[in-house]
């Protein structure tokens, strides 16, 4: 080997060890800017020396913006589900049936994980294929997005068999689902009703650079193959463990039915102080003779049961249902109650997300309700005790003006929310709308954070995003915030803190333009959305004269965003607003990204299935690199449809329809050098 290709190669497998001591072992041996140092190194030379490319190397962590299309693997071992038991009857039934067809057996308790289940498949010590669930006989491959995931290995260490599979759950951790939701709920979406669903919901994104950025952990439980290195399922676990896997510390063997109850009783006191969600317990056989002599129905092991702890609930008092604007307007009626203790935290409100959930709940003033936390991170309201309810309550009605600012509220069809259209004149709004243009992932102003907001709305200084570029020293020096009742000052302007907000004002004039479009608020736009855009119109002036049927052409752009876009663009104030940024230098303007030219110019491919020469994602660079254009979906804008094995029978039928031509690995190879 070369010098490049050694220090290429020694690098990746210093970065692999200190990616397993971080997110497996825990103990971390660097800090975070020395590993990325290292990080940036090994991205710099990959970069020089492309020859040398793994699709196994650690800087794979960050993902692709290449839009994934699942293609679906049939399992080889069919990923069955466990039969489900909420009593320690059932598990004594269990235990019964086992001891009448085998006798005494030793069991492993294993801890339920609420996530996504996984199946990793593994040849030559490399991660060739990840595969969801599916429908249990085939699962969608996932593989692009699970090697974002730190700690699952894509290339393993030690004495392990040539082939083999391994499977766990992919779970989001409660540090991570919180910051995605705070995050959600600034930006007026709904947020995820747990971390299951954050979790199945992140795992499916069809951009696994997106995927990187959820925080996905995974744990790992059960090994299959035909040349295992022990016959009893800890003991492959452990030497698993060895090769580089996560796998759980939290299981125990147990040789009794009054173990196994212990065990279970034991968790469900701690499985809040865990950093994650568990919802059960699992009970397997340890010995794998014994599982393959108890053998399968058609639905689950026979040799492995789950018991689902019970969701925890609380009875509490209906106080009020008070009503939040957010900075689109949206308006999100929250319940407030007695308190009440629920899964070690005290809860004293529940989202009640729209009118109908209301509605369906019959909810009226000072209900006792059960509320409803267990999986659910987020308390709900499940029902009404209708018996404790006095005859003479009065049904609670969704409110028909906007609680800030009084304007009559509208419901868009087929919307669930009510919004205040005063985008103007409501102050949560034109407040929101501020805090979002300064937030990390817009503008990034850090020392505007809501209080200072909050004052320079009250001083009548900052009314919407163009005037805080007006802002100076004179302005700003001397203003603070205080509470009425004792004048205590909350926030105060002096010299240093004066300047810092001024530096960081001044630092906002650099950020790029598909930073700021997200910043500037247009309903729908998030982040993905505007550096969509901002790749197709690459300035203001451009986007803002676009039509409605020329944003649709734009990839992942619907009718309802370029509605939206078209309807924000002809408000003279807006355009107002975006004179005075580009006035005062914000970025509004992106660089012109380079239009390769070559024998795919002008034609546009969807690229589906599996190939023999090359990977999806190869595929799509080759028509990238000779002027093609890749689209997520079949359409009337697309030229070719290269399908290889497994295509979606949906993305033929339409392509068929459409009279789109179809072309296989070998012809796509053909065009190329034609």
């Amino acid at each position: 080997m070369s010098d490049i290709q050694n220090q290429i190669v020694a690098l990746r497998a210093e970065l692999n060890k200190h990616n397993h001591n971080y997110y497996v072992n825990n103990t971390p041996e660097i800090s975070d800017f020395d590993f990325d140092q290292l990080m940036n190194k090994l991205i710099e030379l990959e970069k020089q020396n492309p020859q040398f490319n793994d699709p196994n190397s650690p800087t794979q962590r960050v993902g692709s913006d290449i839009s994934n299309d699942f293609t679906q693997i049939t399992h080889q071992y069919p990923m069955l589900s466990l039969g489900n038991t909420y009593n320690e009857n059932e598990i004594s039934d269990f235990h019964d049936r086992v001891h009448k067809s085998i006798g005494d057996v030793e069991y492993v308790c294993e801890l339920k994980y609420d996530g996504t289940s996984i199946s990793l498949n593994y040849e030559n010590g490399l991660l060739k294929h990840a595969v969801t669930r599916g429908d249990g006989e085939k699962g969608d491959d996932v593989t692009e997005n699970v090697k974002t995931i730190k700690s699952i290995p894509l290339q393993l260490s030690g004495n392990y068999p040539d082939k083999f599979e391994i499977r766990g759950e992919i779970v989001l951790p409660h540090s991570q689902f919180e910051k995605i939701n705070q995050e959600r709920i600034k930006n007026e979406e709904l947020p995820f009703a747990n971390p299951r669903n954050a979790a199945s919901g992140s795992l499916k994104m069809k951009k696994s650079s997106e995927v990187a950025k959820r925080g996905l952990d995974c744990y790992l439980y059960y090994i299959l193959g035909d040349n295992l290195p022990s016959t009893l399922h800890t003991e492959n676990l452990e030497i698993a463990r060895s090769w580089g896997f996560k796998i759980p510390t939290d299981y125990k063997k147990c040789n009794s039915l009054d173990e196994i109850n212990t065990f279970i009783s034991d968790w469900d006191e701690k499985r809040h102080s865990l950093p994650f969600e568990i919802d059960g317990i699992v009970i397997k056989v340890n010995d794998i003779n014994i599982q393959n002599e108890l053998g399968y129905t058609a639905k689950s092991p026979r040799w492995a049961i789950s018991y689902k702890f019970q969701a925890e609930e609380a009875k509490a008092k209906l106080l009020s249902v008070s009503y939040q604007v957010g900075r689109t307007g949206r308006i999100t009626p929250v319940a407030n109650l007695s308190p009440i203790q629920l899964a070690g935290t005290t809860v004293q409100r529940a989202s009640l997300h729209n009118a109908d959930i209301i509605n369906e709940l019959d909810l009226h003033q000072n209900d006792n309700v059960w509320v409803e936390k267990g999986g659910e991170i987020i308390p709900k309201i499940t029902r009404v005790e209708i018996k404790d309810r006095d005859n003479s309550a009065v049904k609670v009605e969704y409110i028909t003006q906007c609680p800030e600012c009084g304007t009559q509220l509208i419901r868009p069809e087929g919307e669930a929310s009510h919004f205040c259209p005063n985008d103007k004149g409501c102050k949560p709004q034109q407040k929101g709308k501020i805090e979002h243009f300064v937030s990390r992932k817009a503008l990034n102003i850090d020392s505007l954070g809501e209080q200072v907001v909050d004052l320079l709305f009250e001083e009548g200084l900052v009314k919407n995003i163009a005037d805080i570029y007006d802002l100076n020293y004179e302005k700003l020096i001397g203003l603070s915030k205080s509470v009425s009742k004792d004048g205590k000052k909350v926030y105060s302007f002096k010299e240093k803190s004066t300047q810092k907000l001024l530096d960081g004002i001044e630092k906002s004039k650099t950020i790029p333009f598909s930073s700021v479009l997200f910043g500037i608020g247009i309903k729908h736009v998030g982040a993905t959305v505007a550096k969509t855009l901002t790749q197709k119109f690459n300035n203001i002036e451009l986007l803002s004269k676009a039509t409605k049927e020329e944003l649709i052409e734009t990839d992942d752009i619907g009718p309802k965003v370029a509605e939206s876009i078209t309807n924000f663009f002809s408000d003279e104030e807006n355009t107002d607003i975006i004179n005075r940024l580009k006035e005062n230098g914000i970025q509004l303007e992106s660089e012109k990204v380079e239009i390769l030219e070559g024998n795919f110019t002008n034609q546009s491919f969807v690229v589906s299935g599996t190939f023999t020469n090359y990977s999806r994602d190869e595929v799509k660079k080759i028509i990238e690199e000779n002027g093609g254009k890749n689209l997520s979906g079949v359409s009337s804008k697309t030229t070719y449809l290269v399908a290889g094995e497994k295509t979606g029978p949906s993305k033929l039928s339409k392509a068929e329809k459409l009279g789109i031509q179809i072309i296989n690995e070998s012809e796509f190879i053909a065009l190329l050098n034609k």
